[in-house]
C-alpha cells in the first residue's frame, strides 16, 4: 500500500520526509560501505533486485487516484541484503515511480516510510528475536521471518498508511475511503507472505550465500 497523489496536509509530508530521512541516513551510516564497492556480485544483484521490484511494483490496484495496493517485496529485501541496501533498493524504486508518472513528488518521504522503513523496521526485529531467542534451524528462520515476518510488516505497512490517513487528510471522502481499504488488509498479508517465503525458498535451497542475515552454518547442520 502506497500513496500516489497528495491527500495529507503539508506538516505530514514534512514529517514523514524528516523522519524518513533521519532513519535512513542512520542505517545508511553505519552501514560498511567497503563491502558493497568491493564486491561486485553483490552490486550486480542489488541492481537487479531493485530493478525487479520496480517492475513487480507496475503490478498495482489502484481503484481510487491517491492510494495504491502492491507487493513491497521489502521483508525480502532486508533479509537478502539487511536494511540499508533495502533501504537504498527501495528509494531507488519509489524515486522511479516518480519519474514514471505514478507517485506525485512530495510523497517521496511518505511512501518511503510506508514500504521501506516501516516493514524494514519490523523485519529487522523479528530477525533479531529469531538470531537471539530461538533455536537455531532453517524452518524457524524461514517461516517466522519469511512468512510470519512478511505478514506482519504488510500489517504494519498498512496501518501507518491508513494512520497518516487519519491523522492528516481533512477531506470526508479521503477519510472514508480509507476505511474501506483498510479491509483489504487481510487479503495483502497471506500473499505477500506467500510471494515472500517462496522467493526466500527457492534463494535458501540454491544460493543460501546470497542472503545476508542468514548463516548456513549456524541454521544447516552440516556435520
Amino acid at each position: 500500500m502506497s500513496f500516489a497523489s497528495v491527500v495529507l496536509e503539508s506538516w505530514v509530508l514534512i514529517a514523514c520526509a524528516a523522519l524518513s530521512l533521519g532513519i535512513v541516513g542512520r542505517a545508511w551510516w553505519l552501514f560498511p560501505w567497503r563491502r558493497l564497492e568491493t564486491d561486485h556480485p553483490l552490486q550486480h544483484r542489488l541492481l537487479g533486485a531493485t530493478l525487479c521490484v520496480a517492475l513487480l511494483w507496475q503490478l498495482r490496484a489502484q481503484a481510487v487516484d491517491w492510494l495504491s495496493l502492491h507487493l513491497m517485496l521489502t521483508v525480502l529485501l532486508t533479509l537478502v541484503f539487511t536494511a540499508p541496501l533495502a533501504l537504498l533498493a527501495n528509494g531507488l524504486v519509489n524515486v522511479a515511480m516518480i519519474v514514471l508518472g505514478k507517485v506525485a513528488w512530495p510523497l517521496l518521504g511518505v511512501n518511503l516510510l510506508v514500504t521501506g522503513v516501516v516493514p524494514a523496521l519490523v523485519t529487522v526485529g523479528i530477525w533479531r528475536l529469531v538470531d537471539r531467542r530461538l533455536p537455531d534451524n532453517l524452518f524457524v528462520y524461514l517461516f517466522v521471518c519469511g512468512f510470519f515476518g512478511a505478514a506482519l510488516a504488510t500489517l504494519a505497512s498498512g496501518l501507518c498508511a491508513v494512520g497518516l490517513v487519519l491523522l492528516g487528510a481533512t477531506n470526508p471522502e479521503v477519510l472514508r475511503l480509507v476505511h474501506d481499504y483498510a479491509l483489504f488488509l487481510p487479503l495483502l498479508m497471506p500473499s505477500e507472505a506467500f510471494i515472500t517465503g517462496m522467493l526466500l525458498s527457492l534463494l535458501l535451497v540454491y544460493h543460501p550465500h546470497w542472503v545476508l542475515t542468514f548463516d548456513s552454518h549456524r541454521y544447516i547442520d552440516t556435520k
